[in-house]
């Protein structure tokens, strides 16, 4: 058993963009600001399986180049499952949470949870999804971006 943890956080965007989480096009005001669509979730998610299977960071797997400007999150998890696969290793647990102020989280997280799951090609009940606030703390709590935490099992084939 291997266990990966995750983190990544993101500046709302000045405007023009599109705010997803978990692969979830959420309606709000502002998008992120990143070079792929700025999935602090699944960019948490990939981040922590990567780690868990001794495989590098997220930059060092998915640089800042052509190839994933602009990209979707959930294809970074479907390649992340991919490299996790060829290690030798299976999915056993996702649990991951998002961290904004605003918008609320609460009516997406089945659904960030089962777009989770999709990418990585696991069931859908290892992955768990909840949402909390920082209660106007620090830059997350003054609205300036969102941030994200995954923690995940893996398990040797």
């Amino acid at each position: 058993m291997r266990i990966g943890q995750g983190f990544d956080v993101h500046a709302f965007a000045p405007e023009g963009r599109s705010l997803v989480i978990g692969g979830v096009k959420i309606p709000h005001d502002r998008g992120l600001s990143g070079h792929s669509d700025a999935d602090v979730l699944s960019h948490a998610v990939a981040d922590a399986l990567l780690g868990a299977a001794r495989l590098g960071d997220l930059g060092s797997n998915f640089p800042g180049d052509d190839r994933w400007k602009d990209s979707s999150s959930l294809s970074i998890l479907e390649e992340t499952a991919r490299m996790i696969g060829a290690a030798g290793y299976v999915i056993a647990n996702v649990d991951a949470s998002v961290i904004a102020e605003t918008p609320r989280m609460a009516p997406y997280r089945d659904e960030m949870a089962s777009n989770i799951a999709v990418a990585l090609g696991i069931d859908e009940h290892l992955v768990s999804v909840k949402a909390t606030t920082t209660d106007g703390l620090g830059a997350i709590g003054r609205g300036e971006g969102i941030a994200a935490m995954a923690v995940v099992a893996l398990e040797r084939r």
